[in-house]
């Protein structure tokens, strides 16, 4: 899905994400819901697994995506920061939770098409603290991949300082149809 697009170390999801899933029903409750347990649950056991994966290329640091101020406020959190707080726990790897911000609200990408997405989030995201990546890789966190156009856009900011590399992991990955 990103090749050719962002120069990413890795990118990852632990389930696929379907209609109708008890997956869906999951995560639904911890974007909609109140639920960011749901998230710091679920980010915990992914967390542990990738731990314990030998395929996996440990991180130095974990960034979720962030959400803008307003949105953050409506909602009373970020899910990918809930996830992202469980997946510090089970994989014993710091998280930073202001060093990437999303200064301005962006529409929802629900139901855009790939290049409209793309068009939504290009150029809205902005790194608060260049040296917190200098040197190293981060792993950027997301609820749901359906696109990549979020983590791709993130992700380019986040490469634009000095030495540092990026990989990407999602709890689910859905197919855009």
């Amino acid at each position: 899905m990103f090749w050719g697009r962002v120069n990413l170390s890795q990118a990852m999801a632990w389930f696929y994400f379907r209609k109708g899933s008890a997956y869906q029903d999951a995560l639904h409750k911890l974007k909609y819901n109140d639920r960011p347990d749901i998230g710091f649950s679920m980010g915990k056991q992914y967390g542990f697994e990738l731990f314990h994966s030998s395929e996996f290329i440990r991180p130095d640091l974990l960034v979720p995506v962030p959400l803008n101020r307003k949105k953050q406020r409506i909602r009373g959190y970020n899910q990918s920061e809930a996830i992202a707080r469980g997946l510090s726990a089970g994989l014993r790897v710091p998280l930073a939770c202001n060093v990437l911000m999303r200064p301005h609200a962006t529409s929802t990408q629900t139901r855009k098409s790939r290049y409209d997405r793309y068009l939504n989030v290009t150029g809205k995201f902005k790194v608060t603290d260049p040296e917190a990546f200098q040197n190293r890789h981060v792993l950027l966190i997301d609820d749901v991949i359906t696109t990549g156009a979020t983590l791709e856009a993130c992700a380019e900011e986040i490469l634009a300082c000095p030495g540092a590399s990026v990989s990407v992991a999602a709890l689910a990955w859905a197919k855009n149809e």
